[in-house]
């Protein structure tokens, strides 16, 4: 435990320390969000200092050396992992089943529609890498959350998480802008925005944010309070397309000669996910409490990008960064088309 401590304590003390003013500028600009300032600053940091992680620090009380990468890599596997499962305690399993009864429909379409589009125009755009699930399943589910569940499961590298995330980051920007301007030009109602923001937006911050922009021109908050129901509803996808893509890349390790056990590929910390969600929906967790650990959990995830963001090469995420942006506005594209057609069938505009 000691050794363990002092082994990660260097590199998970310094991503905490700039995961800090990263979660501070992140409530200051909630559109943006700490995950993005948390990755920025871990790519500054790397681009100006770029021996950091060969860097030996010699502990006081200890005479064996120890570098800053193996806690930079606990933070982005074991802490991301962590901070997943606390997320669990922002569900609430009674207004998931109410709402999923309503926008199941859409949600399920939206899925298909993003995976097939990533599939499709991952390959005509020839993406290395595991980009291209990742986009797909950050726009198909809850932006930087589905993305920090996934990347593990699949074994991305951490250039491919920097670049799905920054890729979403720039879709919400996008989306909060224009979708209230484009769901007053089609004459929607309070229900049928809040269900297209929840299911069509990415992010959970920008899903709020494009919900009271039109909750302020509508005065009310009808269309907020829905889309982000829908949004975290639509959260709860992490749990089966995560345990699809685990067994999906277990079968690829097999195939490749590798052998394939369902317990080691299986992504454990979704149990401990939905268990948190099961507790707080029925064990009367006290509000501030369960926001206590919803805040933590999220501070941790801002943590683990700053981690990602110490191991990314920010030359080469700006050189090679055109393809995953068309990506992005496919699958954003193809997600917001099959929402509104699905509501449109299903007379919920």
């Amino acid at each position: 435990m000691k050794r363990n401590l002092q082994l990660t304590g260097p590199g998970l003390l310094l991503c905490m320390t700039v995961a800090a003013p990263a979660w501070y500028l992140g409530g200051l600009v909630p559109v943006i969000g700490g995950p993005i300032f948390g990755i920025l600053f871990g790519m500054v940091i790397a681009l100006s200092f770029p021996g950091l992680q060969g860097y030996v620090l010699r502990l006081r009380y200890s005479p064996h050396n120890y570098t800053l990468a193996a806690g930079v890599k606990y933070t982005t596997k074991n802490l991301l992992q962590y901070a997943i499962i606390l997320l669990g305690f922002e569900m609430n399993l009674f207004n998931v089943i109410k709402t999923g009864s309503q926008s199941l429909v859409v949600i399920l379409s939206t899925l298909f529609a993003a995976f097939l589009t990533a599939f499709l125009a991952g390959k005509a755009l020839r993406l290395q890498g595991k980009k291209a699930i990742l986009i797909g399943v950050g726009t198909s589910i809850c932006g930087g959350s589905a993305i920090a569940a996934t990347a593990p499961v699949i074994r991305a590298r951490d250039e491919d998480v920097a670049h799905a995330i920054s890729t979403i980051f720039l879709f919400n920007i996008v989306a909060v802008f224009i979708f209230p301007a484009l769901g007053h030009a089609m004459a929607m109602s309070d229900l049928g925005f809040g269900m297209w923001a929840g299911t069509a937006i990415n992010d959970t911050s920008s899903v709020v944010a494009a919900g009271m922009v039109w909750s302020t021109a509508a005065g009310n908050n009808n269309a907020l309070t829905y889309a982000t129901v829908v949004k975290l509803t639509r959260t709860m996808m992490i749990v089966p397309i995560t345990l699809i893509l685990a067994i999906y890349t277990g079968k690829g390790s097999a195939a490749g000669g590798g052998s394939f056990k369902f317990s080691k590929i299986f992504p454990w910390f979704i149990i401990g996910f939905v268990l948190m969600a099961i507790i707080n929906t029925f064990a009367g967790v006290p509000v501030p409490v369960s926001h206590g650990l919803v805040k933590l959990g999220k501070f941790f995830i801002i943590t683990a990008m700053v981690g990602i963001g110490l191991n990314t090469n920010l030359r080469e995420l700006i050189t090679s960064g055109i393809k995953p942006i068309l990506l992005g506005l496919c699958c954003w594209f193809s997600v917001a088309c099959a929402a509104l057609l699905v509501q449109l069938l299903s007379n919920t505009w």
